[in-house]
């Protein structure tokens, strides 16, 4: 059986992304990813089986659940926009990856109009990337490892 990315990897990918910033504004265990300070993905550390929540295209979250047993609506999220990945069935990790980057761009978009016109997202090597400052991350990777490892 495939496994997919493990947690590490995935929190690796989702704090590459330029601009991206890793907080713990709910609990301890849930890791919230942000850019621009919006929330583009949810990380729970604790639990029996990884995954991850991330912002989705209405019509595109439909169709998610639809072709693969391991999306869900996201629990105590508004389902129309967010969809939970489970990471041990059946998406393959390329596009795991590929719906990161699509919640980083609907983030983007629901951006006032203002702010859009300060960025600029391009793609390098699979990963959405800002053209803009940013300010230095207050969550460092070696803290959301030590949360993962409790």
């Amino acid at each position: 059986i495939k496994r997919g990315m493990n947690i590490e990897e995935l929190f690796d990918y989702c704090q590459s992304i330029q601009g991206a910033e890793a907080t713990t504004p709910f609990d301890e265990w849930t890791i919230v990813m942000k850019v621009m300070g919006k929330m583009f993905a949810l990380i729970p550390t604790e639990g029996d089986r990884f995954c991850i929540s991330l912002k989705c295209d209405p019509a595109k979250a439909i169709t998610l659940r639809e072709k693969y047993v391991c999306v869900e609506g996201a629990y105590h999220m508004n389902k129309t926009y967010w969809n939970t990945i489970y990471l041990d069935r059946d998406m393959p990790d390329d596009e795991l990856r590929e719906w990161i980057n699509h919640s980083v761009e609907e983030v983007i978009k629901k951006l006032p109009k203002k702010q859009q016109q300060h960025l600029q997202l391009s793609y390098c090597e699979g990963k959405v990337v800002l053209v803009k400052s940013f300010l230095p991350t207050q969550f460092t990777m070696q803290a959301a490892k030590d949360l993962i490892n409790l």
